[in-house]
């Protein structure tokens, strides 16, 4: 039977660590897990930072190679679902002003449409919330016992081994394939 041992610590693994560049009290800060502290980057207003420190964040990726660093950008934003639900209720207090003071109906009919619009943006943004918690349950459940009665299965069936050499001729095909597909790259160039 196998067991996965996520205590053993494997030397060629990927490192990582997270960068986060913030704007604050009229200053661009880095923080950089593996620095000991925050590094002001310079003044900028709060409606200009993204603009400014585009150029900084560009830097530090261009520092590494293509091969040898793989980056993700991530941004911190507010809760959409608070955010449309914010709008409704700013737009209902409009709408509500309009009616007590006797304005005109086209108005009124466009606030209506854009809460609608609101209403069904939040609904979508609940069945996506929906949707991540469904697939974080699948990425933390344990699918080994699963997999070790699949594989005793098709064993006792005779139909691994099979399967395994199918498998090993599926990527050795696309192996062949890579590899000229880069031959070709490189013939271009």
């Amino acid at each position: 039977m196998f067991e996965f041992d996520q205590t053993v610590q494997d030397e060629d693994k990927d490192s990582y660590h997270f960068v986060a560049y913030l704007p604050i009290n009229g200053r661009m800060y880095e923080l950089d897990g593996l620095k000991e502290g925050p590094i002001d980057l310079g003044a900028s207003t709060y409606d200009k930072w993204l603009e400014n420190i585009k150029p900084i964040i560009e830097r530090r990726m261009q520092r590494y190679s293509a091969e040898e660093i793989h980056f993700n950008l991530m941004a911190v934003v507010s809760d959409r679902q608070d955010l449309y639900s914010k709008q409704i209720n700013e737009l209902k207090t409009q709408k509500d002003s309009l009616m007590q003071s006797g304005m005109e109906t086209d108005q009124i009919k466009i606030i209506d449409d854009e809460i609608s619009r609101c209403h069904s943006m939040l609904e979508r943004e609940k069945e996506k919330l929906q949707r991540y918690k469904t697939e974080n349950v699948r990425r933390k459940h344990n699918y080994l016992p699963f997999i070790m009665e699949l594989l005793r299965i098709l064993a006792k069936k005779q139909q691994l081994v099979p399967l395994v050499d199918k498998a090993k001729e599926v990527t050795k095909t696309r192996r062949e394939q890579d590899k000229a597909r880069k031959r070709k790259l490189e013939e271009k160039k």
